[in-house]
């Protein structure tokens, strides 16, 4: 009955299915049954006209068309209806779809309406109300909880808004009988939580009786999307652990311990102690290695890489490491040079700008394991770049990468080589167990000792001067200032002209001799770039005027100001990546956050956070909520998200408790071969057939 073409509903016919699938993908009658309300208003009281105010949420009135007209000329155009009933009239009044309005209204017929209320020129009025003739059936339905739906202007075109929705959903659900709705649940499950039943939970979902059945039906429905993400990905985590077998680094050698007791330059703090103590243990197993690292930016992730790679070589690896800059990957080239200066490791750096001549005797020294540790960017995944015996693939930044590239990497080798995925961009607990459900994951939650937190304030373009003189102040005492302004794809143009001339500005008020200004951005050639880079990194230049492109792989101690222009522009995390950039020397640092005048509510949300907050993970937790999970860098690539009405930011606890059941299930019954799991296979392969399975790469 479910997988019936929705054309043949009641009430919907060729017309209307067609905009169905167009405007929503509901091609079959199951497809309109998860089709779920986005809130629910209170339809069980009616008022009278002559007590409608503009701040009630929404007001249901019973009455009689006197009167309709269409007035107005062209765009202005709109259909205005007037509704009384004993008490008084109001307008009710359509802009669009109003000849259709207009052939469906009849006066004298006696109508519910239900709308929000507004004052224009002293009266009240409903635009675009929900509107339904009297009749014993509507009556009925009116009920202290009614489902309202999304719709769109085509659809509302056809009839179809959110009543039209409501009424062919209720012709729906009228026909559906138990045995219509297949249990996704075992009883175990449906028991242990306290489930209802699939039958009632679609049912309630649409037409809740009273709040505690809506409660009950978001409840299981949301636990069952969540549910089967977690049952995926630990099934699949499982089972990587079985097949996917990965070499073995049984030996902590003589290049861990020479650095480890003669080159460390400072102590290790315990977060790092112990996920490298993690990431040992998994290289030792025998299986494959597949370890997200998240830490806060300067919370030594990079170092605890670089110790890993030893590892790999005193087993006779090589290692790689890619980035997804050449800014970052020339950082980390020259850092890891520093650390191992004393040391017999040949090392290479390899991107888009390397020389033909560099390129054939690097692929030359990989092949026959001269090298040992590969710094680079994209270019490390072109069939050419061959490895002897590649051991350990870091991957850092990971989510400015599509999974196909970093599959690449992985198959540099007979068997995959471990993977340690990093991101300086701390992910929600939520979120992390969804995207990265089948990844091992290590935390650094402690900084260095001795780091300073930087100091934080928000300041409006009012402030300017003051700004000025405080850079003034902090260049006289020797220190670097970098001012970052937006570069947004959309303005590109527009946004290249603020960075020009608030350049321009910088200089008049910063003239030379006395100061030194570099400009960056994404326009420049990559030579005029790395010049301009060079020079502030020397202290050559005492301002860094750029974009965002050094939001990572920027290391300059000596910079204690980062200045972000127009703040209210870039979402939470980058503005704590580009405050990362400082704060990395032994000097208190700043960052000054410029914005205009008018902040909506999430702006001045953003901006009281960053100044309250240098924790990037409540950061990473008001931004989920400010933006929703989809919108969180780096989740949407990753094919998991596949949810209706459980939401990231707000259900953690029902995704915990998802989970643990998933894997309680699990370790009872990896295969899933018991008869009162056979549901669960079945609903797996349901949802494998519309899925690629990215899932060994991480």
């Amino acid at each position: 009955m479910l997988d019936t073409p929705i054309e043949y509903l009641k009430g919907i016919g060729p017309l209307r299915a067609e905009v169905l699938k167009k405007e929503l993908g509901i091609f079959l009658y199951r497809d309109l049954l998860s089709y779920y309300p986005f809130r629910y208003v209170d339809r069980s009281k009616f008022i009278s006209i002559r007590e409608v105010k503009d701040d009630l949420p929404g007001v249901q009135l019973r009455g009689f068309i006197e009167s309709m007209e269409v007035v107005g000329q062209k765009q202005a155009k709109r259909l205005v209806v007037i509704f009384r009933d004993k008490s008084g009239s109001i307008e009710l009044v359509w802009f669009k779809g109003y000849n259709w309005m207009a052939q469906k209204l009849q006066l004298g017929v006696e109508y519910i309406v239900y709308g929000k209320a507004s004052a224009f020129n002293g009266k009240f009025n409903l635009a675009h109300p929900d509107i339904e003739e009297v009749t014993e059936q509507s009556l009925s339905h009116q009920s202290a909880f009614q489902s309202v739906y999304n719709s769109s202007e085509k659809l509302k075109f056809k009839g179809l808004d959110s009543e039209g929705i409501r009424r062919s959903m209720r012709a729906l659900v009228s026909q559906l009988q138990l045995g219509h709705i297949t249990e996704t649940l075992s009883e175990e499950v449906l028991q242990d939580h306290q489930l209802i039943s699939n039958y009632e939970a679609l049912k309630y979902i649409h037409f809740p009786e009273n709040p505690e059945q809506l409660r009950r039906a978001e409840f299981r429905i949301k636990f069952e999307e969540l549910f089967y993400i977690q049952l995926r990905l630990l099934r699949l985590n499982k089972v990587r652990a079985h097949t996917v077998k990965g070499f073995v680094f049984p030996r902590v050698g003589e290049q861990f311990n020479v650095f480890f007791n003669k080159h460390l330059p400072f102590q290790l703090t315990n977060a790092q102690k112990r996920v490298l103590k993690e990431i040992r243990m998994d290289m030792g197993s025998g299986r494959q290695m597949n370890r997200l690292l998240q830490g806060d930016v300067g919370s030594g992730k990079t170092m605890v890489a670089l110790m890993s790679m030893l590892l790999a070589i005193d087993n006779d690896f090589q290692a790689c490491l890619m980035a997804p800059t050449e800014i970052l990957a020339q950082q980390h080239f020259a850092t890891f040079n520093e650390l191992l200066a004393a040391m017999p490791i040949e090392m290479a750096l390899l991107t888009g700008s390397s020389k033909t001549k560099e390129r054939r005797v690097i692929y030359a020294k990989l092949l026959n394991g001269d090298i040992k540790i590969l710094i680079g960017t994209h270019a490390l995944i072109e069939d050419i770049v061959k490895f002897k015996n590649i051991g350990l693939v870091v991957i850092d930044e990971q989510h400015r990468f599509g999974v196909a590239q970093r599959a690449k990497l992985r198959s540099k080798n007979t068997h995959p080589p471990h993977m340690l995925i990093m991101t300086a961009t701390p992910i929600p607990r939520t979120l992390a167990m969804t995207f990265y459900g089948d990844l091992d994951t290590s935390i650094i939650d402690e900084l260095p000792p001795g780091r300073k937190a930087i100091k934080t304030v928000h300041y409006k373009d009012s402030k300017r001067l003051r700004v000025n003189g405080f850079m003034k102040e902090q260049i006289a005492l020797g220190r670097q200032v970098y001012i970052v302004y937006p570069l947004i794809q959309e303005s590109e143009k527009m946004d290249y002209q603020n960075l020009q001339q608030g350049y321009d500005n910088l200089v008049l008020e910063f003239p030379p001799p006395n100061y030194q200004i570099s400009i960056v951005h994404g326009k420049l050639p990559n030579d005029k770039k790395d010049f301009e880079m060079q020079r502030f990194i020397k202290g050559e230049t005492q301002i860094m005027v750029a974009t965002t492109v050094i939001e990572v792989g920027v290391n300059i101690p000596n910079a204690s100001v980062m200045i972000i222009e127009s703040a209210e522009r870039f979402g939470l995390s980058q503005l704590h990546q580009l405050r990362g950039r400082v704060g990395r020397g032994a000097e208190q640092s700043y960052c000054i956050l410029m914005t205009g005048y008018k902040l909506g509510a999430d702006s001045r949300l953003r901006m009281e956070t960053m100044e309250r907050s240098n924790d990037g993970f409540e950061i990473s937790e008001v931004d989920l909520k400010l933006r929703g999970p989809g919108d969180i860098e780096g989740t949407q690539q990753s094919g998991v998200m596949d949810l209706k009405l459980a939401n990231l930011a707000q259900d953690g606890q029902i995704l915990q408790l998802a989970r643990q059941s998933a894997q309680t299930l699990l370790d009872e019954d990896e295969n899933l071969t018991l008869e009162k799991n056979k549901v669960y296979e079945r609903q797996l392969s349901a949802m494998q057939e519309s899925r690629k399975n990215w899932s060994k790469i991480g």
